[in-house]
């Protein structure tokens, strides 16, 4: 009889080894695809911008020509600089032809109508210096000096209000350097200042500023709002800078961390109104959200792009979303009635929820955990269905935000607490006069003057 079949030990040893192989085969895919995927990340498929595509990406297809000349095409609406009202005119200089263009014939009269040709000219920048002579005299009684001090209206430093709103402004809505910011007032106005000056004026606008912009972040959360965020650095500290939109006000916030807790602060833990955001999780304590489809649209092509199972699911989803785009833009622009656009969304919601589940039972792991993540938050995909002014999209945050990006970029951030304050409000004060259509030197420099003679100081709310 045969006896039992002894395994050979190299055989053992070797079918060991080839299941450790393929194992370690099967991770390594695993690696490379999440590799390759980060590499292949761009602005079409990610929260990252355009700038920060590399060089191999090519930009999007140039459309064929029309053959049309370039410039502004017959038919096209003129776009002209309003004429001064007369009252804005510093002088007014009639031109008449001394003789006919036709025959030579001399001409005289006034033209009842005549074309208004305006030309506007700065003229030469001469600062004013007012010196105050404080004087010390003695008292002949107990021979005490005593010095005048500064009247009401003028303040401690060396530079007054609008120029002082001039410096805030060159540093937040123009983001100039510090050393910049010097040579400018110096070519401007042809004053010396030295960079600590500089860094005084920032923080004495940070301090004036604080009251109303404190009170507008106090009246924010009445309304529907924006609300995103970005990284910052203080200190060479991570931290956030966080943006809330609003109906002609826009808030900037300078905080620690990126927690919920910060979205309750600006906002109010019981916030009764629909807040636009993006998926981040700290945001979904709100009742009533409006998610950003611009952000699923990347996230879509971003399916498409990993292939395989993934792709379908990501065109059929991509497909849907342009869809419902091309109705809200008919809907913005008044060819489509929001009743209408109400009934085409039923079902398109159906057929959206119908591949998010397909999606979910799909075998690429990244597209199936999206998925089930836009399932569990399905709801809040659709409230601008319902709610006369909320967007689809958070794209004024991120427009708010992009002025702040820029600026961290060239700045690395702030040294301290006091120039985080003053970046928040500066950009609070731009961004919101911007919406409203105030001029922001103007009223950065009736907030200075205000302080100098301790007045109230004048509202930052939209004007009813």
């Amino acid at each position: 009889m045969d006896g039992p079949v002894v395994p050979c030990p190299r055989c053992v040893e070797l079918e060991a080894r080839i299941a450790e192989l393929e194992k370690l085969v099967v991770e390594l895919r695993v690696v490379v695809a999440e590799l390759a995927e980060r590499l292949n990340k761009d602005s079409s498929n990610s929260s990252k911008p355009p700038s920060s595509n590399p060089s191999w990406i090519k930009p999007a297809p140039v459309k064929p020509k029309s053959g049309r000349k370039r410039g502004g095409q017959r038919g096209h609406e003129r776009s002209l600089r309003p004429l001064v009202p007369p009252e804005r005119v510093a002088e007014t200089v009639d031109v008449r032809p001394d003789r006919c263009r036709g025959c030579g014939q001399a001409l005289d009269g006034d033209d009842s109508d005549p074309v208004r040709h305006q030309t506007a000219e700065i003229p030469p920048i001469e600062p004013t210096i007012v010196e105050h002579r404080l004087h010390s005299l003695t008292c002949r009684t107990c021979r005490v000096a005593t010095r005048a001090a500064l009247p009401v209206g003028v303040g401690p430093g060396q530079f007054g209000p609008r120029l002082s709103a001039f410096v805030a402004l060159f540093s937040g809505a123009y983001r100039l350097s510090k050393r910049n910011v010097k040579r400018a007032v110096h070519d401007c106005f042809g004053l010396s200042i030295s960079l600590g000056a500089v860094c005084k004026l920032e923080r004495r606008t940070a301090e004036t500023l604080a009251a109303p912009v404190e009170e507008l972040a106090a009246r924010l959360p009445a309304q529907p709002v924006n609300i995103d965020e970005t990284s910052w650095r203080e200190n060479k500290k991570r931290c956030w800078m966080w943006t809330v939109v609003g109906q002609g006000a826009t808030l900037f916030r300078i905080a620690a961390s990126r927690s919920a807790e910060v979205a309750k602060s600006l906002l109010g833990p019981d916030y009764p109104h629909v807040a636009t955001c993006d998926r981040y999780r700290g945001y979904l304590w709100i009742g009533r959200v409006q998610l950003c489809w611009a952000h699923l649209r990347r996230d879509f092509q971003a399916m498409i792009d990993r292939g395989a199972a993934a792709k379908p699911v990501g065109e059929a989803l991509l497909d849907h979303a342009d869809a419902l785009f091309e109705w809200w833009r008919r809907v913005r622009d008044g060819t489509l009635a929001r009743s209408t656009f109400q009934t085409y969304v039923g079902p398109l919601r159906a057929a959206f929820r119908e591949d998010l589940e397909r999606g979910a039972a799909c075998g690429c792991a990244k597209t199936a955990g999206t998925c089930r993540e836009l399932l569990a938050d399905e709801k809040h995909l659709w409230t601008f269905v319902g709610r006369v002014g909320v967007e689809p999209t958070n794209n004024a945050a991120e427009r708010a935000l992009r002025h702040a990006v820029l600026w961290r970029k060239t700045s690395f951030g702030t040294d301290a607490a006091i120039g985080s304050r003053f970046v928040e409000r500066i950009l609070t004060v731009v961004a919101t006069c911007r919406q409203q259509g105030r001029g922001a030197f103007d009223y950065l420099a009736s907030c200075h003057r205000a302080a100098l003679h301790r007045r109230p100081l004048p509202s930052l709310l939209p004007i009813r």
